[in-house]
């Protein structure tokens, strides 16, 4: 159901969600008791969970407000390099993105901060909500997407994962700070796959996709040589003549 997401986006009442975390869940189940239960607001929440059984960090403090608008930093990379990304992902695909931030580190000597995602919905309308604001008072200071907020202080091309269409992360990309790039990679097409590690290959939206989409990201910003991502589609074995996912 890549587009699920897509879907309830268009329902302006719906508060849709894609959490990786417990602590992400905890904290959104208890805002949609608080808005449905007892304001007794007229919305209602569409949240999508996995069944894999990983680790989890648990709940930072701060960290709730920005679950709840749609993103948040997970990570900032201790790592020293001339080079710097942002990952962001959500759901299931956010596990892939952090192993990508891994590898990115240690096979290609590469920093990379990670974000969370839970709902790239919600930032979209958030976006959206201060450029009409803008649009309608233009004498007043103009308001910054939340977004937009979130990245300005970071480094280095913005790459996003997800296991939904492309459509889904690519609501946000009028909201990137200036002069940024923004590489999505989604599920668009019909799956076919035994595995889940298979159907994310794919789709072409695992970590070894994330990496290149990175390096790529890198080469066009001209801080990196294109030899280096010829080098990496060779090192993990990808097929760069297979058919695009979304004709199959």
């Amino acid at each position: 159901d890549g587009h699920s997401h897509v879907l309830a986006s268009t329902i302006p009442n719906c508060m849709p969600y894609d959490p990786t975390f417990a602590h992400e869940v905890a904290v959104i189940l208890h805002d949609g008791l608080k808005r449905m239960v007892e304001q007794q607001e007229d919305v209602f929440y569409y949240i999508t969970l996995m069944n894999e059984n990983f680790s989890h960090p648990g709940l930072q403090a701060g960290q709730e407000a920005g679950i709840l608008k749609g993103m948040y930093r997970l990570k900032i990379s201790g790592k020293t390099a001339s080079n710097r990304v942002q990952l962001m992902g959500s759901g299931t695909i956010l596990r892939e993105v952090i192993a990508a931030a891994e590898l990115l580190e240690q096979e290609w000597d590469i920093a990379a901060d990670i974000w969370s995602a839970p709902s790239f919905t919600l930032l979209a309308r958030d976006g959206q909500d201060a450029e009409r604001w803008n649009m309608l008072n233009p004498t007043k200071t103009p308001r910054l997407a939340y977004v937009t907020q979130q990245l300005t202080d970071s480094a280095g091309p913005i790459i996003a994962a997800t296991d939904y269409m492309r459509t889904y992360a690519e609501q946000i990309r009028a909201f990137m700070p200036a002069g940024r790039s923004y590489k999505v990679l989604g599920t668009d097409g019909f799956g076919r796959s035994d595995t889940r590690a298979k159907l994310r290959e794919f789709f072409e939206v695992n970590r070894y996709f994330v990496v290149i989409a990175a390096l790529k990201s890198l080469v066009d910003a001209g801080s990196l040589d294109k030899a280096i991502v010829a080098k990496a589609i060779q090192k993990y074995g990808i097929q760069a003549d297979k058919p695009n996912p979304v004709t199959l």
